[in-house]
């Protein structure tokens, strides 16, 4: 398989080298064997998450393959705990992960070129080569299956080398058993493990919180639509934290008229609403300035937002949608957007534990036309996922830290923050329809917070 960058001021070839199966390093015990998908699981999307850290070169290491050897020895290891990763689960409509240790494909592909240079002249859409087989958010989805009981491995791994020395660290984990927060625990332990080196390697560090959930007789609506593809591009901005600043000043003095000043605005709040300000500006401008009605969901981590918390490592799609509508112009007030999220982030914090959390979805769930209403009408909605918490940036498999950790793929209307890599700002990924983005990218009042 060869990719073509024709971009490059000479032809960049991509190239696939071998594949593997990785299994665990010790089978899953007897009593593991069925690991429950939650009702948050089921109703995630149908998709594979793909995350993706580059490294500079190193002298750890006197080639390339004796890389990839310690990467495919400490993966056994880390599956031994992240055990449901290395099973199966149905490709359609999963309610649970046949935990069999049948292994996960572990990919090694070539770059011929320099790692700067694939940073530095590539665009977005270049990373998708970097990851396995399309298991790239809904791509993996549009080939033709016909099979209702097929069956596939909720992980996939590939390790890019580049002509450097430089490698990139690829992984596609799917959204039906993890969340963003899951995925990246999974990439910190894994170095972790690659870290210590060996045969006998300490994983006593390394302790994923598998929660378990009894089966819930809940018939899903049929035919769930995913959010669909087409025109879309991603680019990345970046908010350094003075500019974030000087736009939390900006949203109290704007406050400050009405009596009820929105104080100490967060980063996550102040971005969201200048995004979808603009964002909603630019798609009102391709529409020849007729105003279309959207609205904001927001994705919040329940692990740390219950009465009764739950670990951070805490594996699954642990988050509820934080969601509300923008019907017209008088809706894209700071005072608005960022006093409905603080709002339904009370309620959030009201709950008292992942069983009260289920059983509110679960009730949801029963009424399968508004469901389908509910999940059209977020259709148009723009999807903001936080992550600015993570230490994304401390995934360190003893090469040093990544210089850069991203998303790969094209998401409808989806908006990712992230840490930069020093933590001076906020690097956020837009993923926007193909002419709102030629707008957004000249916009002034956005471009000046970047």
């Amino acid at each position: 398989m060869v990719s073509k960058l024709l971009r490059f001021g000479r032809r960049q070839l991509h190239t696939i080298v071998s594949r593997d199966i990785i299994k665990p390093s010790s089978p899953t015990p007897s009593h593991l064997k069925t690991y429950n998908l939650s009702l948050f699981d089921q109703l995630a999307v149908n998709a594979y998450a793909p995350f993706v850290a580059f490294y500079p070169s190193t002298r750890i290491y006197q080639s390339s393959h004796d890389k990839t050897v310690e990467l495919k020895n400490s993966l056994s290891h880390t599956l031994s705990r992240y055990y449901p990763y290395a099973g199966r689960l149905a490709k359609a409509g999963p309610t649970y992960v046949d935990c069999n240790d049948d292994g996960v494909e572990f990919i090694e592909a070539s770059n011929d070129g320099p790692l700067s240079d694939f940073l530095h002249r590539s665009a977005h859409e270049d990373l998708d080569q970097l990851f396995p087989d399309d298991l790239i958010w809904y791509k993996s989805n549009h080939k033709a299956h016909t099979d209702e009981n097929e069956r596939t491995s909720p992980l996939s791994v590939q390790v890019n080398h580049f002509s450097c020395g430089g490698v990139a660290v690829a992984v596609s984990l799917s959204h039906k058993i993890a969340d963003a927060s899951s995925i990246l625990n999974f990439l910190k332990d894994w170095a972790t493990v690659t870290r210590s080196r060996g045969e006998h390697r300490d994983l006593s560090h390394i302790n994923p919180h598998f929660l378990s959930y009894k089966t819930r007789n809940i018939k899903l609506p049929k035919n769930m639509p995913d959010r669909p593809q087409g025109d879309y591009v991603t680019r990345s901005f970046v908010f350094p934290n003075s500019k974030i600043n000087d736009l939390k000043a900006k949203i109290t003095n704007m406050t400050m008229e009405s009596g009820e000043p929105i104080m100490n605005p967060t980063r996550a709040e102040a971005l969201t609403w200048l995004i979808h300000k603009c964002a909603v500006a630019a798609a009102c401008k391709t529409k020849s300035g007729i105003f279309k009605p959207t609205g904001v969901g927001q994705v919040m981590s329940i692990r740390n937002n219950l009465v009764e918390q739950l670990p951070e490592t805490s594996i699954g799609n642990l988050y509820l949608l934080m969601e509300f509508p923008t019907r017209d112009e008088s809706d894209l007030t700071p005072h608005n957007i960022i006093g409905e999220l603080r709002k339904r982030k009370k309620e959030f914090r009201s709950i008292k534990n992942t069983e009260t959390a289920l059983g509110i979805v679960s009730e949801m769930c029963s009424d399968h036309t508004a469901m389908l209403e509910t999940t059209k009408r977020l259709d148009d909605y723009y999807i903001y996922t936080v992550i600015n918490r993570f230490p994304t940036y401390g995934i360190d498999f003893g090469w040093g830290k990544p210089i850069k950790v991203t998303v790969g793929g094209v998401v409808k209307n989806l908006i990712i923050m992230m840490n930069t890599p020093n933590g001076d700002g906020i690097e956020t990924l837009l993923s926007l329809d193909g002419q709102d983005m030629k707008i957004i990218q000249n916009d002034p009042e956005l471009l000046a917070f970047c």
